[in-house]
């Protein structure tokens, strides 16, 4: 039997509810309660009795409508296809989205739920509509708040051309270098593990000994080319070019790098001129344009990521080792290595 206070919920309940449904079923085990036949109500005795045992574990959830309000489980084929119109010709800035000039998984499902109130248990349904859009899947990319995208666009303009001779000469190699710096502070990414474990935890320590790598990416054939070094300075800049010289003794070297104090500092300009190197400095604040920074990105998560570091000499010669023999088929200005093509 329900409790006094069971029962006075139950009634509190059936007076303030507007669906229809959830009154019947709180009425119906009322009505069991006090011993009065349910075929007024539309319910069998059994499924009351359920109701009642549910009741009393969950309280008045017991008696709501767990469908969704009832509404439709798929779109039409006409409301797909109005979506997939709605996906070529809009974007969610025309939705409400004041600051969402991209179409996300989250604000396409949004979006078809308020129009057509219907939302998928998947997010499959969501990507098959975005594929019968012709779109296809990209994280953005990042921007530095200083990077003047005219003083962008004039270099792009000015250079392609140099390029494009660069890459029909079959003497000339192409090198687009970066740094980066490794440390021993342990770095993460998602990885996936079975249902009812416990989080992974990798074990880190408060050691922050560090390397620079120098990394030169060969345009034309995806090689790279990684050094280790103990800093970054315009000396290791200096020594690490005759290195890059003897690689290629005779063919011509274009060098496209940042504007750092130790790529324009003097020793480092004197080893361009000795070695018969030529330079190009990418404009400001442009890291995206340079493929040696996706280079990084992959080395970090086929080497570093996800584990501890306890001495930074035997990874740094692990990283170095595995940019050295993997090729990467990274693109600038739309010139691709033959790796990609």
């Amino acid at each position: 039997m329900l409790t006094p206070s069971e029962l006075a919920t139950t009634k509190a309940f059936i007076r303030e509810t507007e669906n229809i449904d959830e009154y019947k079923r709180a009425l119906a085990v009322l009505q069991l309660e006090a011993g009065n036949p349910l075929e007024m109500i539309g319910l069998s005795e059994k499924h009351v009795q359920r109701l009642r045992r549910e009741f009393r574990k969950h309280g008045v959830e017991a008696f709501k409508d767990k469908r969704h309000n009832n509404a439709p489980v798929v779109l039409t084929r006409a409301q797909c296809d109005e979506v997939i119109a709605t996906l070529m010709t809009t974007t969610p800035n025309d939705h409400g989205y004041t600051n969402s000039a991209f179409w996300s998984t989250r604000i396409l499902a949004t979006v078809i739920k308020r129009q057509y109130g219907v939302v998928y248990a998947s997010r499959t349904s969501y990507y098959v509509l975005f594929k019968k859009a012709s779109f296809s899947f990209h994280l953005p990319g990042k921007q530095y708040e200083k990077a003047d995208a005219e003083v962008v666009a004039a270099w792009k303009k000015e250079q392609h051309a140099r390029l494009e001779e660069a890459f029909s000469d079959p003497d000339t190699v192409i090198l687009c270098e970066d740094e980066m710096v490794l440390t021993q502070a342990t770095t993460t990414q998602k990885v996936w593990i079975p249902q009812g474990t416990s989080p992974a935890v990798i074990e880190t320590n408060g050691t922050r000994k560090n390397r620079s790598i120098y990394g030169f990416l060969n345009l034309k054939t995806g090689k790279e080319h990684a050094f280790s070094t103990e800093r970054q300075t315009m000396h290791e800049t200096a020594a690490i070019l005759p290195k890059i010289r003897k690689i290629y003794p005779k063919e011509k070297i274009l060098v496209l790098w940042d504007g750092a104090g130790w790529h324009r500092g003097s020793v480092a300009q004197q080893a361009l001129v000795e070695h018969h190197i030529e330079a190009i400095h990418f404009p400001p604040y442009s890291p995206e344009l340079n493929p040696q920074e996706h280079v990084w990105k992959s080395g970090r998560s086929a080497v570093t990521h996800n584990r501890f570091i306890p001495k930074i000499e035997p990874v740094t010669k692990e990283l170095v080792d595995y940019l050295n023999v993997t090729t990467f088929p990274y693109s600038l200005l739309d010139f691709r290595s033959r790796s990609e093509c």
